[in-house]
């Protein structure tokens, strides 16, 4: 093997969520959202909740440091909605905003670049009330929210991404209900999902672009290749139909102002005229989530007739999900040929594994170094062959609340007892910092 390596100016670092690190769910004037709510009725796998979480509302500077120590000079955190605006409208929270001017001051005291996320999931519950992304009434909202944390912080923060995952929103909030808010409308619910929330992005990205300028703006979307499970036409028919819902709605959305073509029957009755031209912004970044490929077969009584066939791959992650380091390769490059090259930053990346805490307190995470060690592989030969990758930030800096599934799933690289709260750097956390301070992945 040869030593791949990387610019000097590409970005290294981690990525987390507010939800997911922060706690502190009650404290100074937040209001409640749709995972409070979601995990309040019982929804929770383990019966956990992120009231404490990792604490990093009080414990940021502790986590900051570690990413200083380890290098890293790029975070991509999301701001949650309901500590600006403890309603989703209206009145400002302004000690929700004093949190994150603490935040970014102290990052940048650090030498890490801040990235803010202005939506990772967290809708108010309130708004979810009144039709949440179900309802067109939704953009006005999201886009004075932007407005109002743009106006706060600008000034120091440059990168701007708008939604997290609009597909896993729409596909597991709204269609099967595996998620917050919780509910299952099917394939018009997961659809009309998507389009408002491309709407709001598009609004929201004006919203800034109109009042600040200098500013790096964008979005984060989890793009995973969508392959037939065989040869067979109605099974390549269900891996085009989940590519453009998985895929294209987000992604053509922001590019290119367009609905797929597959699509554009089903979603013909609540896509007004000038939808287009709203959806479409010329972003300055696009970040990318890639976990795997999604191998799909035909299956008639799934959504969009389509279901999950066999992945082929050698191992398996903590979530049972296929690894598959090859598909980010082949992503990127898809994005160079078919989208213009954007700038591209891998916004998530990364894997559960049932950590084992060694007698001396240690974590040797050999999976996950061979997971991060595969696909920053597959990021090195993108950048050999002309894709226009920016940075690499891994998901994720801590072991946090993962979603439905509550506390027991550990994405992190950082290590966090939940009973103290204390943080153990794992060997990932090690192997990631030494490709960042060095820009150059050696042979293991």
């Amino acid at each position: 093997m040869e030593t791949l390596t990387f610019p000097s100016d590409f970005l290294w670092g981690a990525s987390t969520s507010s939800y997911q690190i922060e706690g502190a769910l009650d404290v100074d004037g937040r209001g409640p959202c749709v995972w409070d709510t979601f995990a309040a009725n019982g929804h929770i796998q383990d019966g956990s909740t992120a009231a404490v979480a990792c604490d990093h509302y009080h414990r940021y500077p502790e986590d900051i440091a570690l990413m200083k120590a380890a290098g890293f000079n790029a975070y991509r955190f999301s701001i949650a909605w309901p500590r600006i605006l403890p309603t989703g409208t209206g009145r400002v929270e302004p000690r929700g905003l004093a949190f994150y001017d603490r935040l970014v001051d102290s990052l940048l005291e650090a030498g890490i670049r801040p990235m803010a996320c202005l939506y990772h999931w967290d809708l108010p519950q309130p708004l979810e009330d009144r039709g949440g992304w179900q309802s067109r009434d939704i953009v006005g909202p999201f886009a004075d929210y932007a407005r109002i944390v743009a106006a706060r912080l600008a000034d120091r923060v440059k990168d701007w991404m708008m939604l997290n995952e609009p597909n896993v929103v729409a596909i597991f909030g709204y269609g099967v209900g595996e998620h917050a808010p919780g509910h299952r409308l099917g394939e018009q619910g997961i659809l009309r999902a998507l389009h408002h929330q491309n709407l709001a992005q598009g609004a929201a990205l004006r919203a800034i672009a109109a009042e600040h300028g200098g500013l790096t703006l964008g979005t984060v979307l989890n793009l995973q290749p969508a392959v037939p499970d065989s040869d067979r036409p109605e099974d390549v028919r269900a891996a085009a139909m989940w590519d453009a819902v998985w895929n294209r709605v987000a992604l053509d959305g922001v590019m290119k102002g367009e609905i797929p073509a597959l699509l554009a029957d089903r979603m013909a009755g609540f896509v007004q005229p000038g939808d287009g031209e709203a959806m479409r912004y010329p972003i300055d970044l696009l970040g990318i989530n890639y976990y795997s490929r999604n191998t799909m077969k035909h299956e008639p009584g799934r959504i969009f007739e389509a279901g999950w066939g066999e992945a082929r791959c050698r191992r398996w992650t903590g979530m049972a999900w296929p690894v598959q380091p090859e598909g980010l390769y082949d992503l990127l490059c898809e994005l160079k040929r078919d989208y213009a090259n954007p700038a591209v930053y891998i916004a998530e990346n990364g894997c559960a594994y049932d950590d084992v805490v060694a007698p001396d307190g240690t974590v040797h995470d050999a999976e996950r170094v061979l997971y991060y060690r595969e696909h920053l592989e597959s990021v090195a030969r993108a950048v050999r062959d002309g894709c226009n990758v920016k940075g690499y930030l891994c998901w994720s800096l801590l072991d946090n609340f993962e979603w439905a599934f509550g506390l027991s799933k550990r994405f992190g690289i950082v290590r966090v007892d939940y009973d103290t709260l204390v943080r153990t750097p794992k060997d990932s956390y090690r192997f990631l910092g030494a490709v960042a301070k060095s820009g150059r992945l050696d042979p293991a």
